[in-house]
């Protein structure tokens, strides 16, 4: 009895010894917004396709040092689109579109994360105009780097597709010949460089 009771504490030190190690393999990058953006286009009146980015956001990305991704996190400033149209912008904040005074920011945060291959599988929780929905990203890691200038960084892209009328994001109007003005379908596209912040 005494032999197996050795046995099994002796097993379970080691899984916790083993299981403290891998998660202490993980680094925490934090985005770099300066050399990041997040964007997205969508069409207008079938023919043309009108493209934008949210300029203030926040997020993380874990990876460990086999340069496996998890565990993704973000935060957007919706008051910060720019469709490079002044009146457009306004329009997109107000209640019609994203309703920021009221929603104020756009949220992810990943619940699953698989790797085939270069390319990585996102599935998450994103939240617009307090409403969440799962989405996938398909995603690749373009880099970790050891820069004696700049820290450990990273660099990591993703695309996706959502229908703005999931998240009550609901206003267009109908042409005679029955198509819409705004399209439903959005296209986002992320681009990161983020970096382990410096221990002061």
């Amino acid at each position: 009895m005494k032999s197996l009771i050795k046995l099994g504490i002796g097993i379970f030190a080691t899984a916790l010894v083993f299981a403290t190690g891998n998660s202490a393999l993980a680094e925490t990058y934090v985005v770099d917004a300066s050399h990041s953006q997040v964007g997205f286009a969508v069409k207008h009146l079938v023919v043309s396709t009108v493209k934008g980015k949210f300029s203030v956001f926040e997020g993380s990305v874990e990876i460990d040092d086999q340069k496996n991704v998890s565990n993704v996190k973000a935060k957007i400033d919706v008051a910060s689109v720019d469709t490079g149209r002044a009146k457009r912008d306004q329009h997109l904040r107000s209640p019609d579109f994203f309703d920021a005074a009221t929603y104020p920011t756009i949220e992810f945060a990943s619940t699953s994360i698989s790797k085939r291959g270069d390319k990585y599988t996102v599935i998450g929780d994103l939240t617009i105009r307090g409403v969440t929905r799962k989405v996938t990203l398909i995603g690749e890691l373009t880099g970790v780097i050891n820069d004696p200038y700049f820290g450990q960084r990273a660099g990591f892209v993703a695309t996706g597709k959502i229908n703005r009328r999931n998240f009550d994001v609901k206003w267009s109007k109908q042409m005679d010949n029955g198509g819409l003005v705004v399209g439903d379908d959005v296209t986002l596209s992320i681009e990161v460089e983020a970096l382990v912040p410096k221990q002061s």
